[in-house]
């Protein structure tokens, strides 16, 4: 991990369950908060970034709102992969993921858990969702692909004409620089601009602080370990089989109409990782009576983190997630 700003991770936590390299945190109010009578909410961020993207910095954080507000929140920290994690697969992230939602369940003593997915976070507890939907209150879909025939550029560049995931993930786990590079085609001018902004706002200190906490996680990015990458490239991006309901994880059909709790799905204008009708898609093939789509503005991180996120976002999350009472 780099060197980090003091202000990252603002909130008290404490570690309930060591997985692996994987960790459950729980999270408390700096001060008192009574709870509010709603199930426990679970944060599954994605397993190619760090966690604390949604506990950035004060002012800047899902899990500061959602704990302020009373919730009981948690969060899967799916820690930094090692070199023999390359034989992690898809279904063990799935697998990881249900001990941590059931450790949830028995520590909290409520039947279900209202679980937030964050970009491939919500991809895969969309799939874990449709396989356990008796453990889901609701279930919130933030900025996480659905249908990957609706995913722009990305689908574009792991388009199996010229994309072997097989290849890429041959040498181990697919090391941050290389999917970075992906991304950065997807803004290749992204750079040069933050340079002049930095340039512009320099004597600027809320900026430079808002600034230096985003870098600090935008430079701490993990591995992909390459048994799951494959899987992940190749099933959902390349053959979409996901929303068509032909996944299979452990031998068992995925179909998301088995998902019946609750659903919102958090959609960004100028998202270009997650476009916003890859996203979408999802509620309408689900089975729940009770969908939802938020269009908040901003990039697949400035809709999370951005300035604009703390009047929109949490606040309409928050609402959401206290109706969730199961």
């Amino acid at each position: 991990m780099l060197d980090q700003p003091k202000s990252l991770m603002p909130t008290p936590r404490s570690t309930v369950l060591e997985d692996g390299p994987a960790k459950l945190y729980r999270f408390h109010a700096a001060t008192d908060v009574a709870l509010v009578d709603a199930a426990p909410v679970l944060l599954v961020p994605s397993m190619i970034n760090r966690w604390y993207v949604l506990d950035l910095r004060k002012g800047c954080s899902v899990v500061e709102a959602f704990v302020n507000a009373g919730l009981d929140v948690w969060c899967l920290d799916w820690g930094t992969p090692e070199d023999h994690d390359r034989y992690f697969t898809w279904a063990d992230a799935l697998a990881r993921l249900d001990r941590m939602l059931r450790r949830v369940i028995r520590e909290t003593g409520r039947p279900k858990v209202s679980v937030l997915g964050y970009c491939m976070g919500a991809t895969l507890s969309s799939v874990h969702a449709a396989l356990h939907p008796e453990r889901y209150a609701g279930f919130v879909n933030l900025l996480g692909p659905i249908d990957f025939s609706k995913s722009g550029l990305l689908g574009l560049m792991t388009d199996p004409r010229w994309f072997d995931a097989e290849a890429v993930a041959e040498a181990g786990n697919v090391a941050p620089h290389q999917m970075q590079a992906g991304f950065k085609l997807l803004r290749p001018t992204q750079d040069l601009a933050k340079l002049v902004t930095v340039i512009d706002k320099a004597f600027d200190p809320a900026f430079r602080e808002a600034y230096e906490a985003l870098e600090a996680w935008a430079g701490d990015n993990i591995a992909f370990p390459a048994a799951a990458y494959t899987t992940y490239i190749e099933e959902l991006y390349q053959q979409n089989l996901l929303v068509q309901g032909q996944h299979y994880v452990g031998g068992k059909r995925v179909d998301l109409k088995h998902i019946t709790c609750p659903l919102l799905t958090v959609a960004a204008d100028k998202d270009t990782i997650c476009p916003p009708n890859a996203a979408v898609a999802i509620n309408a093939v689900v089975g729940s009576k009770d969908t939802k789509v938020l269009a908040v503005p901003g990039g697949h991180v400035g809709a999370v983190v951005g300035s604009k996120a703390a009047d929109k976002l949490y606040p309409a999350l928050i609402t959401w997630m206290k109706e969730r009472n199961a």
